[in-house]
């Protein structure tokens, strides 16, 4: 297995993986975004709410804050042996505000400083003068399966790494595929004659410029057993961590087939 990092931020992972096959990559992929934990609002107590907003609503809005999510320390809810709430599997967030005033999630202040909201200005409420707003909201970890707001990413994708053949000899290097081409793929040099590709990757196969080449002198095609994989979380989690608690998760069931055959 080769892995070759493209592009990497705080959120955003891409990168091109050769090696693996189809049910490979398509199982990282489905345990990413469904089966890797982590932290989300689950129930609220609402106290007081002055606010123009039903109690519903609000609690609705809590449920998709994304918040920083320390597996290490915690538990699925599922999994904890507690009756309700325990520090093991959950975690008190407080939202306590007076207007007149917007209420942001960086409001909220939780028992735990490796449980907050990710971003601090997703706005809650509006409160107008005299108003207040009180509760209690509890966060456990959670899986995607369950619910999609503990889904840790926002995208999850892979691609065949594509792979582009332009026949030299039946090229009439009338550069129209550079000017179909919806993506920057191609280049046209009009000084040398002369067609180049110069972004592959940014390819999505999608052959505008097969069929617009009149000579048919390019094929469009992707490579098998290599991918380009795209990764975006919303915070709660790196796209580093979310790939490595995937291959985690399915090296156990691996495990637990080859125990079950044995």
């Amino acid at each position: 297995m080769e892995i070759d990092i493209k592009k990497k931020d705080e959120n955003f992972l891409l990168f091109s993986i050769e090696g693996v096959n189809d049910a490979f990559i398509n199982a990282i992929r489905r345990i990413s975004t469904v089966e890797v934990p982590t932290m989300a609002v689950e129930t609220v107590e609402i106290l007081k709410n002055d606010a123009k907003i039903f109690d519903e609503a609000l609690a609705h809005r809590l449920g998709l804050v994304p918040l920083t999510t320390d597996i290490e320390s915690m538990v699925l809810a599922s999994e904890c042996d507690c009756e309700e709430t325990c520090p093991r599997c959950s975690v008190s967030l407080l939202l306590k505000e007076k207007g007149p005033k917007t209420v942001y999630s960086g409001d909220l202040k939780s028992q735990d400083p490796q449980v907050v909201p990710y971003n601090d200005t997703i706005p809650l409420l509006k409160l107008k003068e005299g108003e207040e707003v009180e509760l209690i909201a509890i966060a456990k970890l959670g899986q995607g399966l369950e619910h999609a707001k503990w889904e840790p990413t926002t995208a999850c994708a892979y691609k065949y790494y594509p792979q582009i053949t332009i026949d030299t000899e039946t090229c009439e290097l009338c550069g129209l595929c550079a000017k179909e081409c919806p993506r920057g793929v191609y280049e046209f040099d009009e000084k040398k004659n002369l067609v180049k590709v110069v972004d592959l990757e940014n390819c999505s196969m999608c052959k505008t410029c097969v069929r617009g080449c009149t000579t048919n002198s390019i094929t469009v095609e992707g490579q098998e057993g290599k991918y380009i994989f795209r990764i975006e979380t919303d915070g709660s989690l790196s796209p580093e961590e979310v790939l490595k608690r995937a291959c985690d998760i399915l090296s156990d069931k691996s495990e637990k087939i080859i125990e079950f055959c044995k």
